[in-house]
């Protein structure tokens, strides 16, 4: 925690530092946000259990997204009555070894809507924004054979060849409610855990999409339960109450944005707790 980045965290995402990155501030990095952020936090460690260290500069700043840095341009859709601020938040960040890049996917509002832009960096710290309007807004991007899958919110699937531009709409799943998604693969399934806004306690859910040849036809199991608030350090001590959804700056009985991690066959679980006070990371035991 620093003075300039406030007290609102939401939207982690942790990568392992490549090899080819010269002179790392430490072995991993974890990305996350403000709700309503101008610019992408950064912490790092040399281990997962820490202590982790908040770089204080960020790394990509709204004004190199091409995103608006202010409200106009930046609107609402005609009609609609919601919070309205210029910001960039929710990354979710890889590392592309046939690129020598780390890729940043983040959203931000744009004109009546919110979407996705990404980023690239040689070195996990500058990035350098693009353009392209990919697709709707909370990207979480993964690799199944010569795809680049991406879902957003709520539930919308895309696809892309190179996982950098030209992504295709496909499939949709889960509810309007569904808030935030992180992607896993495995046995031959597509493993997606997230959480709904409405729900009390907001928690985390998992659902399995069997990855069938035809995308069209991929259809979600019926979700079941993985987390829920336990500690008070992740809001359990506080009354359950129905989430809503946007930002929310006091500590409450919820789990939000859930990102998944791999490491030397172990995987990982982050999220954020307490509503959006926090970021907590778990190892997910597999039967």
């Amino acid at each position: 925690m620093d003075a300039r980045m406030g007290g609102n965290i939401q939207g982690p995402s942790l990568i392992r530092v490549p090899d080819w990155v010269e002179d790392p501030l430490g072995q991993y990095y974890l990305y996350f946000a403000d709700h309503r952020g101008t610019y992408i936090r950064m912490a790092y460690a040399d281990d997962l259990a820490g202590p982790w260290t908040v770089h204080t500069p960020g790394t990509l700043r709204l004004e190199d997204s091409f995103f608006p840095t202010t409200c106009p341009p930046c609107s609402l859709a005609p009609g609609r009555s919601a919070a309205l601020y210029a910001h960039i938040a929710s990354p979710d960040v890889h590392v592309r070894e046939d690129l020598q890049q780390i890729v940043m996917y983040i959203h931000g509002r744009g004109e009546g809507r919110q979407f996705t832009r990404l980023a690239v960096s040689t070195d996990g710290i500058g990035f350098e924004g693009r353009e392209e309007d990919l697709g709707r807004a909370y990207f979480r991007v993964i690799k199944h054979d010569d795809y680049y899958y991406a879902m957003s919110m709520p539930g919308f699937l895309y696809r892309s060849r190179d996982g950098l531009s030209n992504f295709e709409s496909g499939p949709r799943f889960f509810t309007d409610d569904m808030r935030h998604s992180a992607l896993l693969i495995r046995d031959k399934q597509l493993h997606v855990f997230f959480t709904n806004r409405g729900d009390a306690p907001e928690r985390i859910f998992l659902s399995k999409i069997e990855l069938t040849n035809d995308w069209h036809n991929w259809t979600a199991s019926t979700p079941v339960e993985v987390l829920r608030p336990e500690h008070d350090w992740e809001g359990a001590n506080l009354p359950i109450e129905p989430s809503r959804g946007g930002h929310i700056d006091e500590r409450v009985n919820q789990m939000r944005d859930p990102a998944i991690f791999k490491e030397d066959g172990r995987t990982y679980l982050l999220y954020s707790v307490a509503g959006e006070s926090g970021i907590a990371i778990t190892e997910i035991e597999f039967d």
